[in-house]
């Protein structure tokens, strides 16, 4: 039996490559000597360096940034085995796990770490950059970022705004003189599975402002903001960013990424199968294994296990789903070729005892899934 195992991580628990070596002790328990491949996943959010270095035999580069509030601290991105391909995940410099709750607030917070990322890489000579941007604690139109590889946003004093997105509408000019001239010859792909405009209802402060510590009062005020920055970029730059798809992914980082870097939105899941070869590793498999932390309705909608079920369909290959948490709606996975939804969780526990017991939930859940596929082969 030949079993590929592609899962996404656990949120907040485990990295999408602790997950498939989880899930393959649990398959050996029951098929000892079946042929695993395991291709760890990720959409361009949390793992997304880890997930693509492992599958092109990169390597990972540590370097100190500017975390969302202003400290330094150690992030790291990862270089491909071509050695001119860098992969930066903005969760890494400028995620909201990088903020403890009672300090989120993203009128202050900045994604100049990104930016400081992105520059190393381009130290390091590098030619092509995939900037994974999802789980952000940012909503500054990506001005940070900007602001990290040599943008000069001046105010009506002719000084440098401070970071944040409560800063954006001090912004009258936009100085490209110390820009980094490099990026002219680069490729950026954005990894993004995020189609949201950069202001309006939909937009980065609307949709996402709250989850970063927003108050009603803040979203309004950062939605503004970013409609006024929106503006400077088509005075100074010549484009239109405020309505464009997917420049309201991560706070507008999506924005400040195609403004200033000239980058192009891919959808990350898809990205991810085509570096990993996946669609070649699934030829003549038997069976699929994927997952992420909650399973719902959501999941069939451009997330990593939807992706990878697709692709499976295609060879007509079984696919298996666990997760964490199995919700209401889920059901609609069969519909789009699931074959089957295995929760880890199989008491009724508190949250800090289900994280603290993750690890062996998820390598039962995988031998109880595996018992149930001998019990289909033996009714052949």
């Amino acid at each position: 039996m030949k079993i590929i195992i592609a899962p996404d991580s656990f949120k907040e628990s485990m990295g999408a490559k602790e997950v498939a070596l989880i899930i393959e002790k649990g398959v050996k328990r029951v098929f000892p000597e079946a042929e695993i491949i395991k291709v760890p996943m990720a959409d361009g959010g949390e793992g997304t360096v880890e997930s693509l270095v492992e599958a092109r035999r990169g390597k990972i580069i540590k370097k100190k940034v500017t975390s969302p509030l202003g400290k330094k601290i150690y992030a790291y991105f990862g270089i491909l085995e071509d050695e001119i391909t860098a992969v930066v995940e903005m969760a890494q410099a400028s995620g909201l796990s990088l903020v403890p709750p009672r300090e989120r607030n993203p009128l202050f917070t900045t994604s100049y770490g990104t930016g400081e990322l992105i520059k190393e890489a381009l130290d390091r000579g590098c030619r092509k950059i995939i900037v994974g941007i999802g789980g952000s604690a940012t909503v500054d139109g990506g001005a940070g970022m900007a602001q990290a590889l040599g943008v000069k946003l001046l105010d009506k004093r002719g000084n440098e705004v401070s970071f944040g997105g409560g800063s954006l509408e001090k912004i009258v000019d936009i100085n490209m003189e110390k820009f980094d001239a490099r990026i002219d010859d680069i490729e950026v792909i954005i990894a993004s599975d995020v189609d949201n405009p950069l202001c309006g209802p939909e937009g980065a402060a609307k949709v996402y402002g709250p989850q970063k510590g927003a108050t009603p009062e803040m979203v309004e005020i950062l939605d503004g903001n970013l409609a006024h920055f929106a503006r400077m970029i088509k005075k100074f730059l010549g484009k239109e960013v405020a309505d464009t798809p997917g420049a309201g992914a991560a706070g507008g980082l999506g924005a400040g990424l195609i403004a200033f870097l000239g980058a192009k939105l891919e959808p990350g899941i898809d990205l991810m199968i085509d570096a990993s070869n996946l669609e070649e590793k699934l030829k003549g498999a038997d069976l699929l294994i994927s997952g992420e932390g909650r399973i719902d309705e959501q999941t069939a909608y451009g997330k990593t296990p939807m992706g990878i079920t697709e692709r499976a369909k295609k060879e007509n290959i079984p696919v298996i789903l666990i997760g964490g948490e199995i919700r209401i709606g889920s059901k609609v996975l069969y519909e789009k070729g699931v074959d089957a939804l295995i929760s880890s969780v199989d008491r009724v526990s508190s949250l800090s005892e289900v994280m603290k017991n993750s690890r062996q939930a998820l390598m039962d859940a995988s031998e109880r899934a595996m018992r149930l596929v001998k019990i289909g082969c033996l009714l052949r």
